[in-house]
């Protein structure tokens, strides 16, 4: 197999991985307006994520990395015509990370009231502009020639990317749900749930109409890989609604599983629909960013293969011990009789 091809579905790979593990801390933090009632709730919530968050970002500093090494046009292209988003976006991590770290710091309500809706912010933000720049991706974008965007910001700001990021957004926010009751109990848990059958009523059909577009999409540019398009978009509506049933029943780890699955193929879907290409252009098919247009030299993509080769196992080895030993739940009683700073 050509490296540039198999170097696709690593960065392909190295997204699952973001959206599935971030995908859900997000959730979790925008969580907090519906089951924070307390001080003590609110600590509960957010501590389910305390160890996991900044371990789960790495995921996107490994892919950005990985894109910038294997495919320097796409990188810059996208980087450079996507600027605006995703300054939004590292702001909004930057706020949000900050708020994790600080919201502990000082006592008063008002405090911590503040680095709340910090948290929350800076959890939507990214989960709606992930969406909205992926939409781009597979829907294309302005190029010129020289593969550079000759739109604006708000050319970014079309029907289906704007489709795909309310997509994003309410995935995460039950994704989040899920995991929130998943690793708490009493009242936040009991919350949870409740929450998670209001919020799968808006998430299942505004995804499936995501999913037929991206499969019109796909079929309107005779997609080589139409036939993986449809089955993970088949799939991801499956797992959605199996995820929405375990829910009801009260069954928390298969209602994560099933969500994790959900976006796992929703992210297959999309890099599926966007092969062989890159970054499409909607000027010119010419001006079109491909696999073979964008990648590194054959030696660059040969060193990076090996390093892989050694580098990934120790990583997905490491987050899964990581998972392993904070496995178990956050009671409301561990936060209780906690110092009012864990």
């Amino acid at each position: 197999m050509d490296l540039s091809y198999l170097w696709f579905w690593l960065i392909a790979f190295f997204f699952v991985g973001y959206f599935v593990l971030d995908g859900f801390d997000f959730g979790v933090g925008m969580t907090l307006p519906f089951l924070g009632r307390d001080d003590v709730s609110r600590r509960q919530v957010i501590n389910t994520i305390g160890p996991i968050w900044d371990l789960n970002e790495t995921w996107l500093i490994v892919a950005g990395a990985c894109l910038f090494a294997s495919f320097p046009e796409w990188y810059a292209s996208l980087f450079s015509g996507f600027y605006l988003p995703l300054l939004i976006i590292l702001l909004a991590l930057i706020l949000r990370g900050v708020s994790f770290e600080y919201r502990h710091q000082r006592p008063q309500a008002q405090w911590k009231a503040r680095f709340d809706r910090m948290i929350v912010i800076g959890s939507a933000v990214p989960a709606f502009l992930w969406g909205v720049a992926f939409g781009n991706i597979v829907q294309g974008i302005p190029l010129d020639e020289h593969h550079v965007h000759i739109g604006g910001f708000f050319t970014l700001l079309n029907p289906y990317a704007l489709l795909v990021g309310v997509t994003t957004l309410l995935l995460f926010f039950l994704h989040g749900v899920y995991f929130v009751a998943l690793k708490t109990d009493g009242r936040v848990q009991a919350d949870a749930r409740r929450l998670a059958r209001r919020a799968a009523l808006p998430t299942v059909p505004v995804a499936a109409g995501a999913v037929v577009w991206t499969i019109a999409l796909a079929a309107g540019r005779e997609a080589p890989l139409l036939w993986i398009v449809v089955a993970a978009g088949a799939m991801a509506a499956a797992a959605l609604i199996a995820s929405t049933l375990f829910a009801l029943r009260g069954r928390d780890g298969r209602a994560f599983a099933a969500g994790a699955v959900t976006v796992l193929s929703s992210v297959v879907m999309l890099f599926a629909a966007l092969f062989p290409s890159v970054l499409p252009s909607t000027i010119a098919d010419a001006n079109s960013l491909t696999i073979e247009n964008a990648s590194s030299t054959p030696y660059t993509l040969q060193i990076m293969s090996w390093t892989a080769l050694v580098a990934l196992p120790l990583v997905i080895a490491y987050q899964a011990w990581t998972y392993w030993v904070f496995r178990k739940r956050v009671t409301r009683r561990s936060i209780e009789t906690a110092p009012a700073h864990a």
